[in-house]
């Protein structure tokens, strides 16, 4: 053999016997399908979190996730005002989100900031900050968008059998409610398509418990709460008043709050999200959560696994708000979601891409 055939490229250095026909060639492999991520922010009045997915069949897989509680809200119905104190906890959130999407080589993003940058007169600026300080451009989204991409994240948990359900997600700022009627086409049908009427009440966790205090909350200071959300609810409960007559009419909610009142109803000793995330409770069992956390003092609350200090102070103001909810739509069942709008941005963003499409060949 010629010293030049063993350094050719391309070539074996021996040459394949002769078995009079042409050497077949190897199938060539499947090449792998390169892996794209997603990623999906929620700035809200209370939290920043974050969601980063690949897709999978007919939905997707979280590679990872981060969630701060920045009460970027704070103080902002007394003055209208994010003050710098909330604007320089917020940005070190968001540098840690950056980080993540840069490791995870984030293809498609959408950061979306609701209530608390909507009612601040310096929302703007804040947002401008964020882009030139950290390169993220955050998008203050509409009340219709917010309630439209919880819905979304959130829809697959409805009964596919329920004719009617109220879908609500409690936030710290703002509650986004929406009347969907009909039942679900297909799993990755668009459940927006389904939605008759819908609202957001101009309350949230944060707010209602700086108006109301939220360290010891007693029960007249409890129905007060209630009686002011159940007020901002009775537009939208008139409009979808036949909704609790449809077969299987349930309630689904999507929240810190509704997923607080799962984990302590299962008695966790930590939050666990696989056992909460698709839960079905009575509406005895969350009447009896509501009960306890009235009788319960705010230490005790601080020290619950599922509640922690951070938010000690807001879970009774959720209640209220889900109390409210509960009166205005009486279901015999409540399902719980832990998924919401970030998951409404995934599914979003992956449908507008086809990804589910091409990989059903279609």
């Amino acid at each position: 053999m010629p010293k030049d055939a063993e350094s050719e490229p391309g070539r074996s250095a021996v040459a394949p016997a002769w078995t009079g026909r042409a050497a077949e060639e190897p199938a060539p492999r499947p090449q792998p399908r390169p892996r794209v991520s997603y990623a999906a922010l929620d700035l809200g009045t209370n939290n920043c979190r974050l969601l980063i997915a690949e897709p999978s069949h007919r939905s997707f897989r979280v590679v990872d996730a981060f969630s701060r509680i920045v009460r970027l809200g704070e103080g902002l119905a007394a003055n209208a005002h994010l003050s710098p104190q909330a604007i320089d906890r917020t940005l070190e959130a968001l540098r840690i989100c950056k980080d993540k999407m840069a490791s995870r080589g984030v293809r498609r993003a959408r950061l979306v900031a609701t209530e608390a940058c909507r009612m601040a007169d310096n929302g703007p600026a804040f947002v401008h900050r964020v882009r030139s300080e950290l390169g993220l451009d955050l998008e203050i989204v509409d009340r219709r968008t917010e309630a439209y991409l919880a819905v979304t994240g959130c829809a697959a948990l409805a009964d596919p059998n329920a004719h009617s359900v109220i879908i609500f997600d409690i936030g710290g700022g703002s509650t986004e409610i929406a009347w969907l009627d009909g039942q679900a086409a297909s799993p990755l049908a668009d459940p927006t398509k389904r939605i008759r009427a819908w609202d957001s009440l101009p309350v949230g966790v944060v707010t209602l418990a700086e108006r109301h205090g939220g360290l010891d909350v007693s029960r007249e200071a409890f129905e007060v709460m209630v009686e002011e959300v159940a007020n901002l609810l009775e537009p939208f409960a008139l409009t979808a008043a036949r909704a609790p007559l449809a077969p299987g009419f349930h309630l689904l909610g999507t929240s810190g709050t509704v997923t607080t009142v799962g984990g302590i109803h299962l008695r966790l000793p930590r939050y666990d999200r696989r056992r909460v995330d698709g839960l079905w409770m009575l509406d005895g069992e969350i009447s009896e959560v509501i009960e306890d956390l009235l009788d319960t003092g705010f230490d005790d609350r601080a020290a619950n696994p599922c509640i922690g200090r951070d938010r000690a102070d807001l879970v009774l103001a959720g209640c209220a708000i889900l109390e409210a909810i509960r009166r205005a739509f009486p279901s015999p069942r409540l399902r719980i979601a832990d998924r919401g709008l970030r998951e409404g941005i995934l599914m979003k963003l992956m449908r507008e891409d086809g990804v589910w499409r091409r990989r059903n060949g279609r």
